[in-house]
């Protein structure tokens, strides 16, 4: 029978009014009386208190009703998924509205001319709330390195992409390219820590904003949505959120409000952790958000039918004729489809040989008003699911523990009418603009096997020396492939290396500038080429081994060589204590190489520097960020109890 109110043993263990007041309407009318099960065998008060003052931070993380309305939605959602409700069902799938390009065609060219003009108006989300446990690795992904030939990590990289497209072209004296991070619990002292360490990789702290997830949400063992407790029965178990928690938080803090207000900022890219082609086709989807007028805009890759990822399409409501561009798991879309007339065959690849519902990879463009407009509206909440696991035909008893969870790419289901007309898709190859580091090497052996991208740091870094390979090869190059190598089981083509840092170039649209002669350029298969410094320009090159062009800002050189030496090759590392070499199976032996460097004096001063205490030398540095989320190195707010400033040092 459930409890009208505390026992009088709780009401004297507990001198908090606030943690009193929740503990007993989570008792009496959430149906958790279980939480004082411990209790009543242990009478150990001071677990009962941190177990109070948990909940008051669980109540306090749950932006919609806190946890009584984390329960009733939690037991509506539940008790659809016990009786096989499908939420797509009034839904009639059509074929989405994008664009498909192939690099080297006009159509791609110029809608990319079209999106550079907008490339010094982007604002940028990382959403990096995950370690790198999954891969072997104990730290932040973030702090991953893309590849093994210069070592940048990819917060290195994208930190040096922003500051790349902001010199070349953010044309407004005083204005620069932010950058938020949605941090978690997990990674916000990692994140905090590398920025602290490199002085922002080169950008000012004033221009890159912190905003974290809380403590996640209630794990629930039932479809009465019971919090999971620990072993000890003084612990609620928690679970992610999801990514669409950034959303709301991007308006909680008004960190897109100020972009528009005070920067200019016009659009904004949301991108994932470990993809290090997420910026390669920036512009072009710039460039088809602008000509189609999208609010949001996919980017894609082509997709083959049944294919194991999500699958863009237009769903039609047929009651209310509702409309609405959104992400279709594949598991759902191929009945979704059987279900039509028109799609009675299900998803079946076209003459293309691909689906024509395209792969999204959840790489987001929003125009930022319309986005903004939308937040004030929705508080950015995201709507919630729940995908519990059945250990039985009844569909009562969990395999294991689950929770609500949320997306960021379901900001479609919160739009309007006339909005939702107004959201589409990019698609590009894969090859030039996805591939995530997220699987270990024994998973990525397994996927690989099957057919599949193993998504490993070896194919990771071996992708991004193809994606220039692809680039360079478009505009006339001519670049040998090669021979595949095989590393602890993952296969991969590991050259010819070639690292183009932004600053050389940051799109294939600027490539043909940087090589005015392409068919005077060649890379054998066994070379290494890297080349950084916005004011490096290679008119005529025949490489067989290692080139290090490495140039300070407002230097010129030109390129015109015969290079030929032993070159930085790859060797196979079957054991390795280093976390980073072993999930790769393989080092860099720098044998011999060839250096073109012009550096400034180092005794030069630097005027855009000189207002940033971030890299000056005699000023402490300190790392500082909110509870909540507050401008990176920015003061703390003066009422907010909440915001406490963490300082590393």
């Amino acid at each position: 029978m459930p409890l009208t109110s505390l026992p009088d043993t709780v009401k004297a263990s507990i001198s908090d009014k606030e943690q009193l007041k929740l503990l007993q309407d989570l008792v009496t009318l959430g149906g958790q009386s279980h939480l004082l099960d411990a209790f009543s065998k242990t009478k150990d008060t001071s677990k009962l208190q941190a177990l109070a003052a948990q909940l008051v931070k669980l109540n306090k993380g749950y932006a919609e009703g806190g946890l009584l309305g984390y329960i009733k939605k939690a037991k509506k959602l539940l008790e659809d998924s016990k009786n096989g409700v499908n939420p797509l069902d009034g839904w009639k799938p059509s074929i989405p509205q994008g664009e498909k390009f192939d690099l080297g065609t006009d159509k791609y060219d110029s809608t990319e001319q079209d999106g550079m003009k907008l490339l010094g108006k982007v604002g940028f989300v990382l959403v990096a709330g995950g370690l790198g446990e999954r891969l072997g690795y104990n730290g932040a992904k973030i702090g991953l390195p893309t590849e093994s030939t210069t070592g940048t990590l990819y917060i290195q990289y994208y930190c040096e992409y922003i500051k790349a497209l902001e010199r070349k072209y953010v044309t407004s004296k005083g204005k620069y390219l932010p950058l938020c991070i949605m941090v978690s619990n997990d990674t916000k002292v990692p994140t905090m820590k590398l920025l602290k360490e490199n002085k922002c990789f080169g950008l000012k702290r004033r221009q890159i904003y912190i905003v974290q997830q809380g403590d996640g949400v209630p794990a629930l063992t039932d479809n009465d949505a019971h919090f999971a407790l620990d072993d000890e029965g003084f612990k609620v178990v928690t679970k992610p959120h999801g990514h669409g928690d950034i959303h709301s938080l991007m308006y909680q803090e008004g960190v897109t409000k100020e972009w528009q207000d005070k920067l200019g900022i016009e659009y904004i890219v949301f991108f994932q952790d470990t993809n290090g082609l997420a910026f390669h086709t920036l512009p072009l989807m710039l460039g088809v958000s602008v000509q189609r007028n999208f609010i949001m805009n996919s980017l894609c890759v082509p997709r083959k039918a049944k294919q194991a990822i999500g699958g863009i399409a237009r769903l039609t409501n047929s009651k209310t004729g509702q409309e609405r561009t959104v992400n279709v798991e594949y598991n759902q879309l191929d009945p979704l489809l059987r279900s039509t007339e028109e799609f009675k065959d299900g998803d079946i690849n076209d003459s293309t040989g691909f689906s024509p519902f395209p792969g999204n990879i959840n790489q987001l463009v929003f125009q930022l008003d319309a986005y903004n407009k939308v937040l004030r509206r929705t508080k950015g909440f995201m709507p919630d699911f729940v995908n519990p696991k059945y250990k039985d035909e009844s569909k009562t008893i969990f395999k294991k523990p689950t929770r609500l969870e949320c997306m960021m790419q379901e900001f479609p289901t919160v739009l309007n009418a006339d909005e939702s007309k107004r959201v589409g898709f990019t698609q590009a190859a894969a090859e030039i603009c996805f591939s995530p580091v997220k699987n270990d090497v024994a998973d990525g052996v397994a996927l690989q096997a099957n057919g599949t991208p193993a998504g490993t740091a070896a194919t990771g870094e071996a992708d991004q020396y193809a994606a220039q390979r692809i680039f360079l090869r478009n505009i006339g190059v001519k670049i040998d492939d090669a021979k595949p190598v095989v590393y602890n089981g993952i296969q991969v083509v590991p050259g010819p290396a070639i690292v183009l840092k932004p600053d050389f170039a940051c799109c294939p649209g600027e490539l043909k500038v940087k090589f005015p002669t392409p068919e005077k350029v060649k890379i054998s298969s066994q070379s290494t080429l890297v080349v950084r410094g916005s004011g490096v320009t290679i008119e005529s090159l025949d490489l067989d081994g290692c080139l290090v062009v490495d140039v300070d800002r407002g230097e010129t050189t030109v390129v015109r060589d015969l290079v030929k030496n032993s070159g930085w090759v790859q060797r196979p590392v079957k054991d390795s204590q280093d976390e980073v070499i072993q999930m790769r199976g393989f080092i860099i032996e720098r044998k011999d190489a060839k250096y073109v460097e012009v550096h400034v004096d180092p005794n030069q001063s630097d005027a855009e520097r000189a207002d940033d205490t971030s890299i000056t030398p005699e000023s402490p540095y300190e790392v500082e960020g909110g509870m909540f989320g507050v401008n990176f190195g920015g003061s703390k707010k003066p009422d907010d109890s909440e915001c406490a400033i963490c300082t590393i040092s």
